[in-house]
């Protein structure tokens, strides 16, 4: 990639002397934020055509961003416009949404649909970058929460996810990649209808620190190492297990391998059922030699490794173009089982079955979704990718969706 200076994104500030480096494995940053390298991957790059064609803005979205975190947050709103353009414009003036005294609410107009987009909160000043590549496609660079040399690194920040199209709005609390601060959410809709997401706890990144850090103790496992805290003590964010090990591999690298091993075993003698719950109806899985293969599925599904666990979309988890309605609702549902650990459970050979009380009570487990949901007040956000799949009658994602938005509310902190 070539450097595509002086232009802004959205509300993303370009900065001119790019570094690109391998990001050094410490869980500690310096309190004044002034990192120096940035990584670019999948996770925080956002791609988009380099110039919008027939923008128009009759399709507009009022945004309340209500400020309960301090006396100096920034807001920044980042994603593509209806024709996947970035929005490409120069650098003027400061560009971050500088929110007023805590405790203030400031009015946005969204002027026009946005898909993949993001709106941040920061206490103090985040960075972003632009980058041109070779297909002419202009992408931006979003902090990396798990790069301890980024820019952004001694800044405590977080964001909501969101689509605004012809549909209406879907938005959610993501902790999949990391936990900072605290956010709720609130749509109202021109019916007068309104759904609301509580979010974390106020003060919840230091307690899932101190519990992160009890569960090192226990296991000897580096659950301990995601935290990151400034050199002052401060915790600023917990980073995800699957962000933790693409900076450390060895990390948790065998922790699934005997559990991955009974499962296979109690499903070579016995059936697993997985609900589809509608897309294909109660499927019959069973293991062959080192395949588990499922009723009417295309393909079957070797063992996963701890990474195909964490992230649901590598090795036996991967939806192909191609792949029927079963592979496509098996792949999700088989996942979410392992990240949770409810398969070797009473009652597991049906998935899903458990309700979410009994969801992490199996050793190994991923804790840091089981602690992460421990601190929402009202159970609701992603820790994974399918923390949507549930059995029926109860939700654990913290999704917001509905035609016609009149408001969308978010409050930080």
């Amino acid at each position: 990639m070539r450097g595509f200076f002086n232009l802004a994104v959205a509300s993303a500030t370009a900065l001119i002397g790019l570094s690109i480096a391998n990001p050094i494995p410490v869980t500690q940053v310096d309190d004044s934020g002034s990192g120096s390298d940035i990584i670019m991957t999948a996770g925080n790059t956002l791609n988009g055509t380099l110039y919008p064609t027939n923008l128009t803005t009759s399709d507009t979205l009022q945004l309340s961003l209500q400020n309960n975190l301090g006396n100096n947050v920034n807001a920044y709103i980042t994603g593509k416009d209806r024709n996947n353009a970035l929005l490409p414009q120069k650098v003027t003036a400061p560009v971050a949404i500088q929110l007023g005294s805590k405790g203030t609410t400031k009015q946005v107009t969204l002027p026009d649909f946005m898909t993949s987009g993001r709106i941040y909160f920061a206490m103090g000043t985040i960075n972003f970058f632009t980058v041109l590549n070779d297909a002419g496609e202009i992408g931006l660079v979003q902090p990396a929460a798990e790069n301890p040399r980024d820019p952004s690194a001694g800044v405590e920040w977080g964001f909501v996810e969101f689509t605004y199209n012809e549909n209406g709005v879907w938005a959610n609390l993501s902790f999949v990649d990391f936990v900072g601060p605290s956010f709720a959410m609130q749509l109202t809709l021109a019916n007068g209808g309104t759904q609301s997401v509580r979010g974390l706890q106020p003060g919840a990144v230091g307690m899932i620190c101190d519990e992160m850090v009890s569960q090192a103790k226990q296991d000897g496992q580096p659950w301990d190492k995601m935290c990151v805290k400034s050199k002052s003590g401060q915790a600023l964010r917990v980073i995800s297990p699957l962000k933790y090990r693409a900076l450390n591999p060895s990390a948790l690298s065998s922790y699934y391998d005997g559990y991955v091993n009974k499962v296979w075993a109690k499903y070579a003698a016995e059936d697993l059922t997985v609900d589809t719950q509608g897309a294909a109806g109660k499927v019959k899985c069973r293991v062959n030699g080192n395949t588990l293969s499922c009723a009417g599925d295309n393909r079957g599904y070797q063992k996963p490794s701890i990474d195909d666990i964490l992230g649901c979309n590598s090795g036996p988890f991967t939806v192909q173009p191609g792949d029927n309605n079963v592979h496509s609702a098996v792949v999700p549902r088989l996942c979410a089982a392992f990240y949770r650990s409810t398969l070797l459970a009473s009652g597991g050979n049906v998935q899903p079955h458990a309700k979410s009380d009994m969801y992490y009570k199996s050793d190994p487990t991923i804790h840091y979704g089981r602690i992460v949901h421990k601190y929402e007040i009202d159970n609701l956000g992603y820790t994974f990718a399918y923390d949507d799949v549930n059995p029926d009658g109860e939700n654990a994602a913290g999704v917001l969706a509905g035609a016609n938005p009149k408001m969308f509310t978010i409050t930080a902190g």
